[in-house]
């Protein structure tokens, strides 16, 4: 959906017509996620990567829904236990590069440095859809942060036919 990758990893389950998905069940849907965030060549689509994708959404949404979960952190936490940035001087310059105890672990420890930076920049702007049908989630990037829908085009309309109808059926009487 062009979220950072934390809200995106979130975002790979959905509802559709009342049913339930779930991108992560199978590695062709790790691979096709691995495909849509542009990371194909650098991710490798395997079961381990795919178990600790899984533990990292479970933290990260868990998290949305309670910043203050101590057992939601400490599985962040375990996360991103598995890398490391080591940082370094190159011909004068400021480099950094990122290490990993097993490459299995590179995709969830992504997800959860990308979550950290966005509490650090403004944690208050990650959200969940204000449609209560609906399992998205979002960073609100809008000037004057204001956001509620995972997009306009879908859950926004609705919330706004809804409204229509609502005044429609009282007569176009405003709440």
């Amino acid at each position: 959906m062009g979220e950072p990758l934390a809200m995106d990893l979130l975002n790979t389950r959905w509802v559709s017509g009342g049913v339930h998905h779930d991108l992560l069940d199978s590695l062709d849907g790790l691979r096709q996620w691995f495909e849509e965030i542009g990371r194909a060549g650098r991710f490798t689509a395997d079961e381990a990567a795919r178990g600790n994708l899984l533990l990292a959404r479970d933290a990260l949404a868990r998290l949305v829904d309670g910043p203050d979960d101590p057992g939601a952190a400490a599985d962040l936490n375990r996360v991103l236990g598995h890398g490391a940035v080591h940082r370094f001087l190159d011909g004068g310059r400021e480099g950094s590069t990122t290490r990993f105890e097993d490459p299995a672990w590179a995709p969830a420890w992504s997800a959860a440095a990308d979550y950290l930076d966005l509490l650090s920049t403004a944690p208050d702007r990650i959200r969940r859809c204000a449609n209560h049908a609906c399992v998205l989630h979002f960073y609100d990037t809008s000037r004057n942060g204001t956001r509620r829908w995972c997009s306009m085009a879908g859950c926004g309309n609705r919330a706004k036919a809804a409204r229509h109808h609502a005044r429609e059926r009282d007569g176009g009487r405003t709440a």
